[in-house]
């Protein structure tokens, strides 16, 4: 069966997510620090491609486009954060975000880098 790949629903699932993952964190102060760092961040690049395809100029679309790109990083980091720290107990769900997300950055850094050569913004 062919995936039919629309990145905006990869955002809003990779957003929900982490909504849920970030819901299950241990409650302690480092735990509540860092997974409320991770649900701005990783809830944050869906909302701003929306705002992305709005973009009032190519040169708007392109700043938007570089902070999902910043937003999707601070994620990664957050979630290497946890997992060194121990503060999820599902390593797989952990795993598996760590995974999306790079593979999030990757787009976008393809992205970006597009955008750079053909409009040089």
């Amino acid at each position: 069966m062919e995936r039919k790949f629309d990145l905006e629903d990869r955002l809003i699932e990779f957003a929900s997510q982490i909504i849920l993952f970030t819901d299950s964190v241990k409650p302690t102060k480092a735990g509540n620090h860092i997974s409320g760092q991770l649900l701005r961040s990783g809830t944050s690049p869906a909302l701003n491609y929306g705002e992305a395809q709005s973009g009032e100029s190519r040169r708007d679309f392109f700043h938007k486009i570089k902070v999902i790109l910043k937003e999707l990083r601070e994620s990664r980091i957050a979630l290497k954060i946890i997992e060194k720290s121990k503060l999820h107990e599902d390593i797989e769900f952990l795993q598996k975000l760590k995974n999306e997300c790079n593979q999030l950055i990757s787009i976008f850094v393809k992205s970006v880098e597009t955008a750079e050569k053909n409009n040089k913004i």
